[in-house]
């Protein structure tokens, strides 16, 4: 149980701390959000908001429960984005292929981690 509590606070931290960077460089999230995608700047403020508000629920015990399922709902959201990089071999946002496509798989096991952390 120690572990569990270790990592709520971590990726509680890294949300809060991805989107307040949504907030600082909105350009840098832009450039992933997929082309048919209207309103880019909203979509990413409104990510950036939802990651800091449930990064910082996920670290109160009486909120996690609604912080993990807000958070599957978001990595299932942003999702799109993840799927553009990966067809665009990295190139919109300057890194390579590898990591493009290897980001794919490691959004579930964040909503793993998110399931986990909503079961009491």
């Amino acid at each position: 149980m120690k572990f569990k509590s270790a990592t709520v606070y971590i990726m509680g931290l890294f949300y809060i701390l991805a989107g307040v960077k949504h907030f600082q460089d909105p350009a840098w999230f832009i450039r992933i959000v997929p082309p048919i995608f209207p309103f880019k700047m909203a979509l990413v403020y409104i990510s950036g908001f939802f990651e800091v508000l449930f990064g910082i629920l996920l670290m109160i015990p009486k909120t996690r429960f609604v912080a993990g399922w807000g958070l599957i709902l978001l990595l299932i959201a942003v999702y799109p984005a993840n799927i553009y990089l990966a067809l665009t071999n990295g190139a919109a946002m300057d890194t390579t292929a590898i990591i493009a496509w290897g980001r794919l798989p490691f959004q579930f096991v964040f909503i793993g981690l998110a399931y986990w952390y909503a079961k009491p």
